[in-house]
């Protein structure tokens, strides 16, 4: 038998495996509705309690989701920029860049040492694909993207609810301050789940929710260099494997707490 890899990580960096496994046990299902062949291969090496994980449904469904959402959006943008280079903030074992083969000019997966280390065990990017092993509140990762003015998407996605407002206008200054234009694609959390949920999958760690925003028109309010042009609900994520989301994903207050992608463009 194949010896697996024992992953011994806390607070908010062991949310990347949390997410990992539900991409991957969705993907192992006989009717998927997203299907991440890397997330199998990986879960299937590494030595984990992902007892927590199985039993947190609302995570899992949210990570679906959100795959989902953004699988479709940042597959049209890609379509509409070929040229592009793809800065993904917060990677963690991300593998959407995998899915995306082809359809980008270079793409900069970003995060901690630590969580980086982890990645390299498991995944050997190179060629178009990059790995920065810095804080997305450090600009001096800036300096490791070669940017020549070709159109730019930032990907942002399970961080922010876990930063500072502090931290979350830190992150939009470097990006405002390298890029002459860009396109931002950040997940937030409304302000009411932040203060009463709790994501049972990582309880006793030290990764807690701490910040949240109502939408894009009051996001804009923190980061006025950005305009907010849209916001997508995940709820559209859920409409698709979840038909009961397709009625109540029109009631205001389902809608106004489930997580979003926010549109944010610098021009």
């Amino acid at each position: 038998m194949e010896e697996k890899e024992k992953v011994t990580v806390k607070g908010v960096p062991e949310t990347m495996l949390q997410t990992l496994y539900a991409r991957a046990k969705e993907s192992q299902k006989k009717e998927h509705y997203i299907y991440d062949p890397k997330a199998v291969e990986i879960v299937s090496q590494l030595e984990y309690d992902f007892s927590k994980a199985d039993k947190d449904g609302t995570m899992s469904s949210g990570v679906i989701a959100r795959t989902i959402v953004l699988d479709k959006m940042v597959g049209e943008f890609l379509n509409k920029f070929p040229d592009a280079i793809v800065v993904n903030i917060a990677c963690g074992m991300d593998t959407r860049c995998y899915r995306m083969q082809g359809k980008f000019s270079r793409w900069y997966n970003i995060d901690l040492p630590e969580t980086i280390n982890i990645r390299k065990r498991f995944l050997e990017e190179n060629g178009s694909v990059y790995q920065i092993a810095k804080s997305a509140m450090d600009a001096s990762y800036i300096s490791e993207i070669e940017y020549k003015g070709e159109p730019v998407l930032v990907i942002i996605e399970g961080l922010t609810m876990y930063l500072s407002e502090t931290e979350v206008k830190q992150i939009f200054d470097i990006i405002n301050k390298k890029f002459h234009k860009a396109t931002v694609f950040v997940e937030t959390m409304s302000p009411f789940v932040v203060r009463h949920v709790t994501e049972k999958s990582i309880e006793g760690s030290q990764a807690k929710f701490t910040w949240g925003v109502k939408n894009g028109s009051e996001f804009q309010k923190l980061i006025p260099q950005f305009t907010n042009k849209k916001d997508v609900s995940l709820v559209e994520g859920m409409k698709v494997f979840s038909p009961v989301y397709k009625v109540i994903g029109k009631i205001p207050f389902i809608r106004n707490i489930s997580n979003k992608i926010l549109v944010m463009e610098k021009i």
